[in-house]
């Protein structure tokens, strides 16, 4: 099953995806779209719809760093890589949540921003302790991702979170693809495009630590809930990598795919910057 979620004149519900055409449901809440069997309307072309992020507020968004070897030897101008056995974790604000096709802010306070493709985890279950033989167990399905990362802020802290938790900096989508839809998930190729120029690509079976691994590891320390989100790492192929480096700037269109989950797309667009209280 592929579930999207979907703007309408009274909120937001979930549909099912089929092809190009979207099949509503009653389902508003992720935990009930994940019981759903069937549609309850008629089929509604994609193109017409709105697509949210599959998940409203992700309670956490974790991602891990420098999880593909060629990325982790690339990374060594930005990020401490001296110990790559030991998984380096981070977290995206929730407000950095954002639609599969939403603009991304460009950092009035930097123009060092970077895209970085990624597998993302939509936890389905309560999850603790969860060891590896059973952690796909409380995975409810993936999605396409872009780790969005402001280089010289991530570079300034040992934690990396003020680098990676910008607003709109993680886009994710376009579906939650089920596990069932996914045949031979560590062949899935990634691939990240800028203006149409080939940028990133890599296979999931190209990850350091693999996803049981991640779930055992974070399990250990908290619960994962459903609704959490994680992203997995990404492959080589980064604009920080390159001599000089290829920051985006406003205007820059960076789409991502997945083989079998999808894609998505974003414009990168001048942070509006204004104050806002209340």
């Amino acid at each position: 099953m592929k579930l999207v979620r979907f703007a309408e004149k009274n909120g937001a519900r979930y549909g099912i995806l089929k092809g190009d055409k979207v099949h509503p449901t009653e389902a508003v809440t992720l935990q009930d779209a994940l019981q759903l069997t069937g549609s309850v309307a008629p089929a509604i072309p994609l193109e017409s719809l709105d697509l949210l992020a599959p998940v409203e507020r992700p309670r956490k968004i974790l991602g891990i760093g420098v999880n593909y070897a060629a990325h982790a030897a690339e990374s060594v101008s930005f990020v401490d890589t001296k110990s790559p056995q030991v998984q380096k974790w981070f977290n995206k604000q929730a407000t950095s949540a954002n639609a599969p096709y939403g603009q991304v802010h460009l950092p009035k306070v930097s123009d060092q921003l970077d895209y970085e493709v990624e597998l993302v985890l939509v936890i389905g279950k309560h999850g603790r302790h969860v060891p590896p033989e059973r952690a796909m167990e409380i995975v409810a399905g993936f999605c396409v991702g872009c780790d969005y990362s402001v280089r010289d802020w991530q570079k300034a802290s040992q934690t990396m979170i003020m680098g990676k938790g910008f607003d709109t900096h993680a886009p994710f989508g376009p579906a939650i693809v089920t596990p069932d839809e996914i045949q031979d998930l560590p062949s899935l190729e990634l691939r990240s495009y800028v203006n149409g120029e080939l940028r990133q690509t890599g296979h999931v079976r190209d990850m350091i630590n693999d996803i049981p691994a991640q779930i055992a590891h974070l399990t250990a320390a908290f619960t994962l809930e459903p609704g959490d989100l994680i992203f997995t790492g990404t492959p080589a192929g980064v604009g920080a990598a390159f001599t000089p480096p290829k920051w985006l700037k406003a205007g820059d269109r960076v789409r991502l795919e997945i083989d079998q989950v999808g894609m998505i797309e974003n414009e990168i667009v001048t942070e509006p910057g204004n104050t806002w209280i209340g």
